[in-house]
C-alpha cells in the first residue's frame, strides 16, 4: 500500500513540475511590436536611414525568433512528457482498482466479509464492533487509494491539454516572428533598391549640374578674355600687342565631389588580459572571427549575428549561454562600467537586442548589423548601454 501511495505522489509532483514549466514557457512569449508601414524615401539619404532602421528592427525580431524557438522546443518536450504522464496515471488507476479488489478479497483470512456476515458470525458484540470497524477502515483506505489515482489521472489529462496548448501557442509565435522577419527583409530589399535608384538619379543630376556649371564658367571666362583683349587692343592701338597679355583663368573646373570614407575600427588594446581562462578563450575566439560577415540568425563558423558570435565564442570556452541577446544579458552577474573586464558582455537597447564582448580599453568585439562584419568598436558605438554582465570568472 505504501508503494502505491508513493508512486501516486511521485506522479503528482512530476505533473506539478510540468505545469510550472508550461506556465514559465508561456510567460516568455512576449507580444511582438507591430511592423511599421512601408515608407517612400525621396532621397538616397532617407533610403539609407530607412535601411538602417529596418535593419535594427530585423535584429530585434531575429533575437525574438531565437527565444521563441527555444520556448517551442521546451513546450514540445513538455507536451511529450505530459502525454507519458497521462499514460502512467491511467495505468495507476487500473492498478489502484486491482489493489482495492485484492484487499477486499484478502480481508479476514482471504474470505470476502460483508457487514451482514460480520454481524452474523461474530460471537459477541465487541467482536462484531471490531469487525465492523475493520471493514470501515478497509473501505476508507480503498476509497482513498482509488480517489487519489483517479484525481492523478484527471490532473495528468489537464497537464497534457495545457502542454499541447502551450506548444501550439509557441509554434504560432514562431510563425508570427517568421512572418515579421520576411516582411522586414522585403522592406529592406525595397529600400535598398530605392537607395540605388535614387543614388543613380542624384549622381546623374549632379553630373548634369556640374557640366552646366563648368560650361557657364567657361563661357564667362571666354567673355572676360574677349573683353580684356578688346581693351588691350584699344589701349595699344599703335603698338604691337604685348606677348604677355594677361589672360583669364582657365575654365572648366568641375564641381567638388565629396566622398564618405568609413573610419577604420579602432585597434584593440594588446595584449588582451582576461580575468579567467574561460573569458580569455571567449575573447580570443571572438577576435579570431573578425572580418566574417554578419548574417541574421547565424551562429558560425563562417558568419554570425550578434548573439550568435557571443554564444559561439563562449561555447569554445566551455560555457553554454542562451541563444538570444536578451537571455544572454540576464546571464551571470551584473557589473558596473568601472568593473568591466575582458570577456564581460555589453548589451544595448530596451528590450535588449544587441550584444558584444568587452576586450578592454573601452572596446568590444561584436557583429554589428547586416552588411557589416565582425569587428572591434568602442563600447559607446551602439548608443546607451543597457546591461553589463560577467558570465565567466
Amino acid at each position: 500500500m505504501a508503494s502505491s501511495h508513493t508512486s501516486v505522489r511521485r506522479g503528482r509532483n512530476g505533473r506539478r513540475a510540468l505545469l510550472t514549466l508550461i506556465a514559465a514557457g508561456g510567460l516568455t512569449l512576449a507580444p511582438l511590436p507591430a511592423l511599421a508601414a512601408p515608407e517612400t524615401p525621396t532621397t538616397s539619404q532617407e533610403a539609407a536611414e530607412l535601411i538602417a532602421a529596418r535593419g535594427h528592427d530585423l535584429e530585434v525580431v531575429t533575437e525574438k525568433m531565437h527565444e521563441a524557438t527555444d520556448v517551442l522546443t521546451s513546450m514540445k518536450a513538455a507536451s511529450d512528457a505530459a502525454a507519458a504522464e497521462l499514460v502512467a496515471a491511467e495505468a495507476a488507476v487500473v492498478e489502484a482498482r486491482d489493489h482495492v479488489r485484492q484487499v477486499a478479497r484478502s480481508a479476514f483470512t482471504g474470505e470476502q466479509l460483508s457487514s451482514l456476515q460480520a454481524m452474523l458470525t461474530s460471537s459477541s458484540a465487541d467482536e462484531m464492533l471490531d469487525r465492523m470497524g475493520t471493514l470501515d477502515s478497509i473501505a476508507g483506505h480503498n476509497n482513498e487509494v482509488l480517489g487519489v489515482a483517479q484525481q492523478a489521472s484527471v490532473t495528468a489529462d489537464e497537464a497534457k491539454a495545457a502542454a499541447e496548448k502551450a506548444a501550439a501557442d509557441a509554434e504560432a509565435q514562431v510563425a508570427e516572428v517568421a512572418a515579421q522577419q520576411a516582411g522586414l527583409n522585403a522592406q529592406i530589399a525595397e529600400y535598398q533598391a530605392e537607395y540605388e535608384r535614387l543614388s543613380a538619379e542624384e549622381r546623374e543630376r549632379a553630373r548634369i549640374l556640374a557640366e552646366q556649371h563648368a560650361a557657364a564658367e567657361a563661357a564667362q571666362a571666354a567673355a572676360e578674355r574677349e573683353a580684356q583683349a578688346a581693351a588691350a587692343a584699344e589701349r595699344n592701338n599703335s603698338q604691337t600687342a604685348s606677348r604677355d597679355e594677361r589672360t583669364a583663368p582657365a575654365a572648366g573646373s568641375s564641381a567638388p565631389r565629396s566622398a564618405s570614407v568609413a573610419a577604420p575600427a579602432p585597434a584593440p588594446a594588446a595584449p588582451v588580459v582576461a580575468s579567467s581562462g574561460a573569458a580569455a578563450a571567449a575573447v580570443n575566439t571572438a577576435m579570431a572571427q573578425r572580418g566574417k560577415s554578419y548574417v541574421w540568425g547565424a551562429t558560425g563558423p563562417n558568419s554570425y549575428d550578434c548573439s550568435g558570435l557571443v554564444k559561439y565564442s563562449y561555447a569554445a570556452a566551455g560555457v553554454n549561454l542562451p541563444r538570444s541577446s536578451r537571455q544572454q544579458a540576464a546571464s551571470g552577474r551584473a557589473v558596473s562600467r568601472g568593473e568591466l573586464q575582458p570577456g564581460d558582455l555589453i548589451a544595448y537597447y530596451s528590450p535588449v537586442s544587441h550584444i558584444g564582448i568587452y576586450i578592454g580599453n573601452g572596446q568590444m568585439v561584436h557583429a554589428p548589423t547586416s552588411g557589416d562584419v565582425v569587428k572591434v568598436a568602442s563600447i559607446d558605438a551602439m548608443g546607451p548601454i543597457t546591461a553589463m554582465r560577467r558570465v565567466a570568472g
